[in-house]
């Protein structure tokens, strides 16, 4: 079996100074980093074969701000990697990370989530898939020069804008895989309409069982596995569970707008302390079960099939995580919880990481 994870904000860590060599410490006093989710030694623990490190940049940066901090983020993985070359490896083929399983290292691969360090350039769309980029989040939290976001205030384009249409071309010519997670609806019909691969959601939930902007509905679902695409379930509880996600949504704005403030002045007491005690005010709430996760696996495998679905965490770039998935080192508790239900053990594979790779392989053969 290949465990994969297909979205992980790990990189956000590394830009802080964590060494993920050895076990990250957690909390927020001096010396010690926020939450961590993930370092290497848990990544083995959980049995996890393979991870996305996603390259995340913010829509409030300006363009020239988010390209650079792209380029940072690119360079502390390299840099982590290097000084781990016993445990990890970069990776940008299934073939690649196959062969690494077999010697005993852990794939790391890269995505974008974001495309605004693109800025309005396809050459740097190329460039950054030179560097090991293999799949794009369009936009994020806002909608930027490609498409809109389905958080943003107001729709800017109406779907994929013509530059977004040239980018999905693109991106299609190069093998990359084009992610839907963020986008809004209208930009996700766009995508299904102008891409001519597979189209990939790397960590996205089921409106059916939550409905929240950020989750797909049973239509796209359809349509995502109707273009031989996959959904990566996210382990956010407030994607997960709408009963959870109504309790904490203040405590979740409380807990953004004090980080804004701490990250300006991490070394501060007064900060630090109001940060703890916003994570504390959200971890004080019951979290559902990480079973929550497997339920919505369960309702993409009613609709569309065990070929169409997978995992994508969002570890180290949520908040709170499901009772008993605190980090990735606990990673086999979904298999066994797969197992519980009566999946086959070719169906767990498949569900794993195995979909995940046979659609990065469509993609990259289709350019070829």
């Amino acid at each position: 079996m290949f465990l994969l994870d297909s979205h992980c904000d790990a990189p956000l860590m590394l830009a802080k100074g964590a060494d993920f060599g050895r076990r990250v410490e957690q909390g927020y006093v001096p010396g010690k980093f926020p939450i961590t989710h993930v370092d290497f030694q848990r990544m083995k623990k959980g049995g996890v074969n393979g991870s996305f490190f996603a390259i995340y940049t913010s829509n409030f940066l300006d363009p020239d701000a988010a390209t650079r901090r792209a380029f940072e983020l690119i360079a502390k993985v390299f840099d982590a990697v290097e000084r781990n070359p016993g445990k990890v490896a970069l990776t940008t083929t299934p073939a690649q990370a196959r062969r690494n399983a077999k010697n005993g290292l852990i794939s790391i691969f890269l995505g974008m989530e974001n495309g605004a360090p693109i800025q309005k350039d396809l050459s740097l769309l190329r460039m950054f898939n030179r560097l090991g980029i293999t799949y794009m989040t369009l936009t994020h939290a806002r909608s930027n020069e490609i498409c809109d976001s389905c958080t943003s205030p107001e729709p800017r384009w109406g779907g994929l804008s013509p530059f977004g249409r040239e980018v999905v071309a693109e991106m299609n010519r190069l093998g990359m895989m084009v992610d839907v997670s963020h986008i809004s609806d209208d930009s996700f019909w766009d995508v299904v309409k102008y891409s001519k691969a597979p189209v990939v959601a790397t960590h996205s939930c089921c409106r059916a069982l939550n409905d929240h902007p950020r989750n797909m509905t049973d239509e796209m679902i359809v349509a995502l596995a109707e273009k031989g695409g996959v959904i990566q379930i996210n382990f956010y509880p407030s994607f997960l569970d709408k009963e959870y996600n109504a309790k904490v949504s203040a405590l979740i704005d409380a807990e953004e707008d004090t980080q804004v403030e701490w990250l300006k002045n991490p070394s501060d007491p007064a900060l630090q302390q109001r940060m703890r005690e916003t994570v504390e005010a959200m971890n004080a709430v019951p979290r559902p079960s990480y079973k929550k996760i497997v339920d919505h696996i369960d309702h993409v495998v009613r609709l569309v099939g065990f070929r169409h679905v997978g995992l994508g965490s969002d570890f180290d770039g949520i908040e709170t995580c499901p009772d008993g998935l605190e980090d990735i080192g606990k990673m086999q508790k979904i298999i066994i919880e797969l197992r519980k239900r009566g999946y086959s053990d070719y169906e767990i594979r498949q569900i794993a990481g195995g979909n995940f790779l046979r659609v990065m392989e469509q993609v990259q053969r289709l350019s070829e």
